[in-house]
Parts: structure tokens; sequence; C-alpha cells
């Protein structure tokens, strides 16, 4: 692999502590596969290669605002989500209480994250970036590579994954740089993931892959 800053970009979805720290609402689900995947170090030593090597790093994040909450008709994650406050709000204008809420960016990433370089697009409220601005704003800076990880393997990652794929970049999902749900009686997804990814992705990476690619440009 090669990757070139000036048409390369690092994309995270869902960085958030719901999803990714033991103090998250999500952790009884996602605890096991984030834990062996160390999903949160490997998206750490990618945020420090992708500042290093000047790779431009996009986050696009889950939101609910209250008024989300009157949606007539929601899948199973949906429900769930809603049940439990994930990724909640108090509006799209309102940031408080939203510093160490589940929807905050975990601790570890926030230098990566606001340090004014790095893009946050807007929220997607199901799992692809349909009708969020992520595509947009790669087009207007010419990224034609994306290195894709973050949250949830089997949900946005993949839905982000197909979306890339149809407005027509090369996508590179890092394995290890993500995580997925255990359920009893749904499986696993994170390996059901896996096998997505080997059938659409241009590439399957490690965390150790990437950082050297970066490194070797």
């Amino acid at each position: 692999m090669t990757y070139d800053p000036a048409n390369t970009a690092v994309v995270f979805t869902d960085p958030q502590i719901d999803v990714l720290s033991p103090h998250g609402k999500n952790w009884g689900v996602l605890g096991a596969s984030v834990t062996e995947n160390k999903t949160v170090e490997n998206m750490l030593a990618i945020f420090k290669a992708a500042k290093a090597g000047k790779f431009r790093v996009f986050i696009s994040p889950h939101y609910f605002y209250p008024t989300d909450s009157r949606w007539q008709f929601n899948g199973p994650l949906e429900t769930a989500e809603f049940e439990t406050g994930t990724f909640a709000r108090t509006g799209a204008l309102n940031l408080s209480g939203f510093e160490r809420s589940g929807a905050d960016w975990l601790e570890e990433f926030k230098p990566f994250i606001d340090d004014g370089e790095t893009i946050v697009v807007s929220p997607h409220k199901v799992f692809g970036p349909q009708t969020k601005d992520l595509a947009l704003q790669l087009r207007k800076r010419n990224v034609q590579k994306v290195v894709l990880g973050g949250m949830l393997s089997n949900m946005c990652v993949e839905a982000h994954l197909r979306d890339l794929i149809e407005h027509g970049f090369e996508v590179i999902v890092v394995a290890d740089a993500t995580a997925g749900p255990r359920h009893p009686v749904w499986g696993d997804g994170y390996k059901a993931a896996l096998v997505n990814y080997a059938f659409l992705a241009h590439a399957v990476a490690t965390t150790q892959d990437v950082v050297q690619a970066m490194a070797q440009r």
C-alpha cells in the first residue's frame, strides 16, 4: 500500500465514549470486541501517524437531538439507542452537557480532533453518510483514497464503506481499528463485518500496515 497525503485521508466513524469506553452506555455488548482488537489503541496510533504524515483526518459522528425521539419507526439498534440515550445531545446548536457525555470524544482522541485541522462533518442519524456532508467535504479536498475505521464495524463502518465505494472512492478498512457488538441471538457483528469487508473494500489492512505506509510515503 502507498498513501499520498495529497489524495488520501483517514475517516473515523463515532470515536465516542458511548461505544469505546467502559463508561459508555454500550460497553456491555462492545467491550469484549473493543478490548480484544485494541481498538482505542489502534485508532490512537493512526491518529498519530496521520498527523505526523500531514494526512487529513475526518470525523463522522453520531448524534441524536431531542426532536429525533419523535421518529415514528426504528430498527432494533435504533430502538436500543433511544432507550439508552446513546449519543444523546441537548440540541444541534446546544453543547450543554456535551463535555464527557456519551456523545463526546474519548479524552485521548481530543488532542487530535480538536487541533483545528481535523474535519468534523455533520452527524449521521442512522448508519451511513448518505444524509450528511462527508462526501462533499472529501471531494472539496480532492480526496480519492479513504482509510476507514471507527465504530461499529458491522453498522456505521460498513455503511460508510458501501456509500463511499458508490461515490467512487478507494476505501481501505482497518480491521483492528474497529469493533462490533456481540448479541446472544443476532451473533457477532465484528465477524460478520469482516466477511463483507473482504468482499467490498479495496483492501483490508491492519493498523501496523497503515502506520508503516503513512511513514514510508
